[in-house]
């Protein structure tokens, strides 16, 4: 079988390894002769993939012992209305900082349960780059300060993380375990799987012990962080089979170096698509503007629609797929996470100089 060349902004590629070990164990995990989905989360195989992740996790992130990993439901979605419901008391406000689509969302959810305050925002700018602090507003006296590290629909990343005298909150769905990161100057940080981690399913959390403690939520045991911290996630039925992938996927990141292994992979694989929309001489326009692109999501546009129409349908001729910018702006978007192959961004940059240069010939060659 000849693998596809996955840009999709997820859910996303996952590791073939990951995939083929999967595969060999779906139907009997270990020699129980059961798959894992078939187990109870109780027992004794499950736990060890559990604790497993978790270790892995804590490991390769390097968070300290002050902070606790979760695994939830739900997806970044939820923790939307989670962040707010635990953290946003009467009389405080919390500040978010607007960097595209998802943070949006994430600020109107927090709107429905208190008061809010917008920090900085790249909006009027088509939110073509991360605010510089001189940008900000006051974020004194905040509850806590939300941001997302980085963009998929607008291809923007922060670079550097700020820091603040408030809880610092991060949506980092679509760049966690792509760069080494200071986990201890964070009060909470989550992350929906399906990009960098495993397959949709399971939450990662990682969160301040003490920052947790001070949660006054009373509106749901269930969306209560201390419920699932105190019962190491495992309230209600986690999902195992979800886990149990998010496990092997951080195996495989280990393999690769950890963190920082695969950040240098990163840089280079998105070097290749911005050297290659660079050096178009404005036949590709990437949308990030310099020093705000990301190394996950490479976004660009092609001079007309019917333009970009065409290189979305020969680009699926020649097995790319998932390279459509998101439906609410549209043009090209190359999601390259941890486990796109250096390869297929070397191939899809090989492509989009051979368009470039072919474009208005009747007959489009590409090997």
């Amino acid at each position: 079988m000849v693998r596809a060349l996955n840009f999709s902004a997820g859910p996303a590629a996952l590791p073939l390894p990951v995939l083929e070990k999967a595969q060999k164990e779906f139907v009997n995990y270990q020699g129980t002769g059961m798959s894992i989905m078939e187990m109870s989360h109780r027992g004794k195989h499950y736990d060890a993939v559990h604790s497993g992740a978790k270790a892995r996790l804590k490991n390769l992130m390097n968070v300290p012992d002050t902070h606790e990993i979760l695994f939830l439901q739900g997806g970044a979605s939820l923790q939307f209305s989670m962040v707010p419901i635990n953290f946003l008391k009467k009389n405080e406000t919390a500040g978010y900082i607007l960097t595209g689509s998802w943070s949006e969302k994430a600020l109107k959810e927090a709107e429905k349960i208190g008061k809010t305050k917008v920090i900085a925002s790249s909006k009027e700018s088509l939110y073509r780059s991360i605010p510089s602090r001189s940008e900000w507003g006051d974020e004194k006296d905040l509850a806590y300060l939300h941001i997302t590290s980085n963009n998929t629909i607008y291809g923007t990343q922060w670079h550097e993380f700020p820091d603040t005298n408030v809880p610092l909150v991060a949506d980092m769905s679509s760049d966690i375990l792509s760069r080494p990161v200071d986990t201890g100057k964070f009060g909470l940080i989550y992350a929906g799987a399906q990009k960098n981690l495993g397959p949709s399913g399971v939450t990662v959390i990682i969160a301040n012990k003490q920052w947790l403690s001070q949660s006054t939520n009373s509106l749901s045991k269930f969306l209560d962080y201390n419920t699932h911290a105190s019962a190491d996630s495992l309230y209600n039925t986690p999902p195992t089979f979800a886990i149990y992938m998010l496990g092997l996927v951080l195996e495989w990141a280990e393999e690769q170096g950890g963190t920082e292994g695969l950040e240098r992979k990163n840089k280079e694989k998105s070097a290749l698509l911005y050297d290659s929309i660079e050096s178009s001489e404005g036949f590709y326009r990437g949308h990030a503007l310099n020093g705000s692109g990301s190394h996950m999501n490479v976004t660009f546009t092609l001079p007309d629609q019917d333009l970009e129409k065409d290189f979305l349908a020969k680009a699926s001729e020649h097995g790319f797929i998932g390279l459509n910018g998101h439906r609410s702006i549209g043009g090209c978007r190359a999601s390259i996470y941890n486990a796109v192959p250096y390869e297929a961004c070397e191939k899809l940059a090989e492509f989009m100089n051979s368009y470039r240069k072919n474009h208005s010939a009747r007959s489009f060659t590409f090997q």
